[in-house]
């Protein structure tokens, strides 16, 4: 094998023959001090046992330098050499069939670290809303010194915007994950340049080994790091794939907003990184390669920050319209939950969803006390999910301004995104859709296009809503309505 010489911002890793040697640097971070020999010697022997719970063949030992004087002068990792052409991002990079199995087994690895990884009271504490924040607040502090060579001020102040928002008003999510047992002492620092697949199983190299707190982390912040980086290499695809095999191995659900989030913050640890590593270069090309990515990874944080914006999405609309068919699109393509009033209705007054209860307008299950009760109970059920960190999709007829005005102060109650979509089509178009459904007789609704007549005629004003006409192709109405759905939130959070 070449010899060879990588730097990081805090190690020169010399590659030699069949080995690896990596020397810490004598630097000093707020997040790391390695400036005296005695810490970098601790933090060598750390990196061999932490990397040891993974890849126990990889990590041998640690090996003293010696100067001129023959007196010990620094310390190195020893690590058996891995070969480079196996390495995960060189082989996403070449789109090497081996990556899909690759990352199901990864992603089992993964599971048992989790599951066996210590837990604490301490560990726990380094997950909490407020810790989360300061680690975000630090990172942004290390940043700020980089505005106008690698960083935007004005992205800058956006991410710690929208990261702000998400804490603060996710608390029980956070105090929930803590509870739940899922939060661990983990690897810290998943990246496809230090995992490699061989024919055995994967190798992940690499953990996070001078600060321990940086390693006490939700398992889906873990996780996220990988996904992040998967995603930074165009491969957004892999990362979903591996988040579904994590799951599948673990037994646990990862939360889609919450990854969202984590893969934020990840993609800011890179950033920050970046533009350190970008001050560290004399050679110009080479900084401005990591001027370029750091800028690009303070992008991805934004993009991925506003998709984990929590959002209480109502479709609404009169009988046949299609809000049904638009809301259960927007449930499937986005994984969030949908609640339908016409079930809700029928389960609080104890029917079977498919059981006729039709009446006239505005008597039996349809009273103003039956639809009152029923709306309590969606809003009720979708301010648990919203505090969790789960966004909602509401799908009822919300034709009464007071329903719509209940949603809204869920929102703000929630510090929720609320997109508010009102579905349409012409009367012909509708009569026909509820004729249809009457005849096939298997659908929770009871409304006829008399009570339709009526409730169009009763029908509040609705001047805030996005009008989404279900006319033409169902596919290109769900389209449109994901482009509200999904626009970035505005700087009060949309609530």
């Amino acid at each position: 094998m070449d010899a060879g010489l990588v730097e990081t911002h805090v190690s020169v890793v010399l590659f030699l023959g069949e080995h690896a040697y990596k020397l810490k640097k004598p630097v000093c971070f707020p997040f790391a001090d390695l400036s005296t020999r005695t810490a970098r010697q601790a933090v060598c022997h750390r990196e061999v046992e932490l990397n040891r719970r993974l890849s126990p063949d990889v990590y041998e030992g640690v090996a003293d330098v010696n100067g001129p004087d023959g007196l010990v002068c620094d310390h190195l990792v020893v690590m058996r050499r891995m070969p480079g052409d196996r390495r995960l991002s060189r082989l996403v990079a070449a789109h090497d069939a081996r990556v899909g199995p690759g990352l199901i087994d990864i992603a089992g690895l993964l599971a048992r670290l989790h599951g066996q990884a210590d837990r604490s009271a301490e560990i726990d504490a380094a997950a909490t809303a407020d810790a989360v924040a300061a680690r975000w607040q630090r990172n942004d502090e290390q940043m700020r010194p980089f505005v106008g060579t690698c960083f935007d001020a004005t992205e800058l102040d956006r991410a710690m915007d929208l990261a702000g928002r998400f804490i603060s008003d996710r608390g029980p999510l956070f105090d929930g994950r803590i509870a739940g047992g899922g939060v661990c002492d983990g690897h810290g620092d998943l990246l496809t340049d230090d995992i490699f697949l061989l024919d055995d199983e994967p190798r992940i190299l690499d953990c996070i080994e001078f600060d321990d707190r940086l390693r006490y982390v939700d398992v889906v912040d873990d996780l996220a790091f990988l996904v992040m980086d998967l995603e930074r290499l165009g491969a957004a695809a892999l990362g979903d794939a591996l988040v579904e095999a994590y799951e599948d191995a673990s037994g646990e659900v990862v939360p889609r907003n919450l990854l969202h989030f984590y893969v934020a913050y990840r993609a800011q640890v890179r950033a920050m990184v970046s533009g350190l590593r970008a001050a560290q270069c004399d050679e110009p090309d080479e900084r401005d390669r990591h001027v370029a990515e750091a800028t690009r990874l303070l992008h991805q944080c934004v993009r991925r920050l506003e998709r984990a914006t929590v959002r209480l999405v109502i479709v609404g609309g009169l009988p046949g319209v299609g809000k049904t068919t638009v809301a259960g699109a927007i449930g499937e393509r986005t994984g969030w939950p949908v609640l339908r009033s016409d079930v809700v209705r029928k389960q609080l007054t104890g029917r079977s969803v498919d059981e006729s209860a039709a009446a006239p307008y505005h008597e039996g299950i349809y009273s103003d006390e039956v639809t009152d009760r029923t709306y309590a109970a969606m809003l009720l059920a979708a301010g648990r999910s919203l505090a969790l960190g789960e966004s909602m999709v509401l799908d009822a007829s919300f034709t009464s301004k007071r329903h719509r005005d209940g949603a809204r102060a869920l929102a703000r109650e929630t510090g929720s995104e609320l997109v508010e979509l009102r579905c349409s089509a012409s009367e012909p178009t509708a009569t026909r859709r509820i004729r249809r459904r009457i005849a096939r007789g298997e659908d929770a609704s009871d409304a006829d296009p008399v009570v339709a007549a009526r409730m169009a005629g009763a029908a509040d004003a609705w001047p805030e809503c996005a009008e989404v006409s279900t006319e033409g192709s169902i596919e290109a109405a769900v389209d449109r309505a994901m482009g509200r759905v999904l626009a970035p939130p505005g700087p009060d959070g949309g609530s």
